[in-house]
């Protein structure tokens, strides 16, 4: 089945054998493979580009398939032979100097989807300037070059050169972390990749420095236990069983492709990735003296914001999704930049969400204050005033998400009964109201759902505020 292939915030994604077909999955990789022929090469010669996947159902098909598509068009692809983390392949990129990458992967999304990722040569994720032109590429495709099964499309990836990103990348985040901190205060720590890319990392990393690790889900499942291989509170229960079995100090996990992360504190509390991004700022700043800039996306916390101003610290406020992050990174305008999604990555790093790294770092940051997470949040709130950021998706008809598109238009004086002091559009819709408190909207692009997203400055403000947000969408 033809679909429209439209690259959003992380990717072409679909559902298995109904849009994201090997039909579908050849244009968009012819569609990448024209693209990248017409640009320069980072190095003389050939284009390279490195192709890899998370451990979801056929992905070894899809990858080999890719690989041939982009032979078939002078391109020489680099087949990543394991499952791989979306961060050890964009570092990659960089190291190599390749042309790019396409990355087989639907991240935290349920089992039945796959999709595609397309990093540029500096390793991020393709700006819309680039996805834009990708997407044309596709659209003037005949049906039958389209659909056309490349000449090489029967070899196998052996066929092709493999190469193993696993050593450099692991070598680069002993660099960027301090292990000897964590082996040196005897943590104890449980490591859950969800059977996904991230396995044999973050634990393999953290043995390999004397740090007593754990894991659980740390075998290939297609199905990832029947669920989303996401990090959040409700699937974590495994991780808190085995903290609880080895009275671990801290839990760290990852989620398909490993570029988004989830962290549960010594007591078993998942500590929101609002905060983990606030509060590895506030360590960044502390041990590394980094006060080039902090970035955060418009939906993220404004504990970013308030310990920026205290600490007399540039701020960015980016639009949701990575990639203008990413640029900030490459610019060196920021300490670390991050997402209220689970996303975050450090200065000298890749321009990429990286899960295994912000584990790492938490753990570091653990050790060496020889307090929990939760602790030094408290200590935060302390010092600035609390924070507490809430997300909401609300389903809409078509008629109702068509109506909701035109309210999305107009200026809202009052949310509420509370005024509106400012109105924000970065991504969306945000209304910032006269306590500091605020909602984003922000429509889906792939379903009928408007996210919404609100920060209150007590528990009592956040379960009113999202109740206005809610009323509001369905007045």
């Amino acid at each position: 089945m033809a679909v429209e292939i439209r690259f959003g915030t992380s990717g072409w994604r679909a559902v298995v054998a109904d849009g994201f077909t090997l039909g579908n999955i050849r244009r968009a990789v012819t569609g990448i493979a024209r693209y990248v022929a017409k640009q320069p090469s980072p190095q003389s010669g050939t284009h390279r580009i490195l192709v890899g996947r998370d451990p979801r159902f056929l992905g070894e098909m899809f990858v080999a398939e890719a690989a041939a598509i982009l032979a078939a068009h002078g391109i020489t692809p680099e087949v990543i032979s394991d499952p791989a983390p979306t961060p050890a392949i964009a570092y990659a990129v960089r190291q190599k100097k390749l042309s790019g990458a396409i990355n087989f992967t639907a991240s935290h999304n349920p089992p039945e989807y796959n999709g595609i990722k397309f990093s540029t040569p500096d390793g991020a994720p393709a700006l819309p300037e680039v996805t834009h032109q990708i997407e044309a590429e596709i659209a003037a495709l005949s049906e039958d070059v389209a659909y056309r099964k490349p000449s090489a499309g029967n070899v196998s990836t052996t066929s092709f050169p493999t190469t193993d990103v696993r050593p450099e990348y692991l070598q680069r985040l002993s660099e960027v972390v301090d292990l000897k901190a964590i082996a040196k205060a005897d943590l104890r720590i449980v490591v859950d990749p969800f059977w996904g890319a991230g396995r044999g990392y973050a634990q393999a990393l953290l043995e390999q420095h004397g740090v007593r690790a754990v894991s659980v889900h740390d075998t290939r499942d297609v199905l990832f236990g029947g669920h989303a291989p996401e990090p959040d509170d409700p699937l974590l229960g495994d991780c808190r069983a085995k903290m609880r079995e080895t009275d671990a100090h801290l839990g760290i996990a990852t989620d398909g492709d490993a570029d988004r992360f989830g962290i549960v504190d010594r007591d078993g509390t998942f500590i929101q990735p609002n905060y983990i991004l606030a509060l590895l700022f506030d360590y960044l700043v502390e041990t590394r003296g980094w006060t080039n800039g902090v970035a955060k996306s418009v939906a993220t916390t404004n504990l970013v914001n308030a310990l920026a101003e205290k600490r007399k610290i540039p701020l960015y406020e980016t639009p949701v999704g990575f990639k203008y992050i990413g640029e900030l990174i490459l610019q060196d305008k920021i300490a670390i930049g991050g997402e209220e999604s689970a996303g975050l990555t450090i200065r000298g790093h890749v321009p990429e969400k990286d899960g295994v790294l912000a584990g790492l770092l938490v753990a570091e940051m653990v050790a060496t204050r020889g307090k929990s997470v939760g602790e030094q949040l408290r200590a935060l709130f302390a010092q600035v005033g609390s924070f507490y950021p809430r997300r909401e998706n609300f389903r809409l008809t078509p008629a109702a998400k068509a109506a909701f598109t035109e309210k999305l238009k107009a200026d809202p004086t009052e949310l509420g009964g509370r005024k509106v002091t400012q109105i924000v559009r970065t991504d969306g819709l945000k209304l910032v109201l006269a306590d500091g408190s605020w909602v984003c909207y922000r429509l889906s692009g792939t379903e009928p759902v408007v996210r919404a997203y609100t920060e209150a400055r007590s528990l009592e403000e956040s379960a009113a505020l999202t109740e206005a947000a809610k009323l509001w969408v369905f007045a």
